[in-house]
């Protein structure tokens, strides 16, 4: 259906995010059939106590079944998801759950830090996690054994073989636009003509979603435009939300996306580039916007500069 409403590229990208329960990885042939090329696994850690902590009813021997029987299934670009900074984690432990991520030999590893969401368990009674140092430490140890592995890190989070870089991830930090379609989907429409950008968000509940929220089957970006839950990136706003998108990538944007994007000159990333440039945290900015390798530990007190700019 999608298909005929959009068309697709002949080498488009589908992902499905997949959990590693064995209820799971009996649809994966059915995923595979449907036309899902790539397939991203939800392990979080293969260390039973920290799945525990997290609450995932699956365990590590699960998680590498999952990655077998997706090979099986005929997926030739998997990624196994991961976190780092987890109650009480060790240097050691972290990297273990590293080793055991690069020994299924998956072509791409997100390895994201722990944070604490609101309406989680983990906000109502904060677990005891590694402090700043340690986990600079392990962000440091993390990425340079990916690397000796084969892994590039493209992204802050994100580390794939050559050429098999998420294509939909490097879109959103690109501020490029997507559609928000199913049940508790976010989108991102551009309306140049209207020199808007819309962000829009569906209602989580599948019942409501099926309902007043369904799609218009004959005009998707309309649909999503008519939600109720739609709002305009306010012009004020733009050049920051760009910023914390770009700078998650290690290669940056083109300078000129600023502009396209924004509206708005990249003279005035000037007020605070330089004093960026000589603590090193960003680099140069002639053709692209990005950040420094050192930066990508400081991304918050980068864009907290252009947050005070008056």
């Amino acid at each position: 259906m999608a298909e005929e409403l959009v068309g697709f590229a002949p080498d488009i990208e589908i992902t499905l995010e997949a959990n590693p329960g064995t209820f799971e990885q009996e649809k994966f042939s059915g995923y595979r059939a449907a036309g899902i090329n790539r397939l991203s696994i939800g392990v979080q850690s293969f260390d039973p106590r920290q799945l525990q902590n997290l609450g995932r009813i699956h365990s590590g021997e699960e998680a590498a079944g999952a990655l077998a029987m997706a090979r099986r299934a005929g997926f030739d670009n998997i990624n196994l998801d991961l976190m780092h900074g987890l109650p009480e984690q060790t240097e050691a432990a972290a990297l273990e759950d590293l080793r055991r991520a690069v020994f299924l030999e998956p072509e791409h590893i997100s390895w994201y830090q722990l944070t604490i969401e609101p309406n989680t368990a983990f906000y109502s009674a904060p677990p005891v996690t590694p402090g700043s140092a340690l986990i600079a430490s392990m962000q440091g140890s993390g990425r340079d054994y990916l690397a000796s592995c084969g892994y590039a890190r493209y992204e802050v989070s994100a580390y794939s073989g050559a050429g098999l870089e998420s294509r939909h991830n490097i879109n959103y930090w690109s501020f490029g636009d997507y559609l928000g379609i199913g049940a508790g989907a976010h989108g991102k429409v551009t309306l140049p003509a209207e020199g808007r950008i819309v962000r829009s968000r569906r209602t989580r509940a599948p019942r409501h979603y099926l309902g007043a929220d369904a799609i218009a089957r004959d005009d998707l970006i309309h649909s999503v435009l008519a939600l109720p839950h739609c709002d305009d990136i306010e012009p004020e706003e733009l050049p920051l939300e760009f910023l914390m998108n770009a700078l998650r990538l290690v290669d940056g944007v083109p300078l000129e996306s600023f502009r396209r994007y924004t509206g708005s000159s990249p003279a005035v990333l000037q007020q605070q580039w330089p004093a960026l440039e000589a603590m090193e945290l960003v680099q140069p900015l002639a053709q692209r916007i990005a950040a420094s390798e050192f930066g990508f530990d400081y991304l918050d007190e980068i864009l907290q500069r252009f947050l005070e700019q008056p």
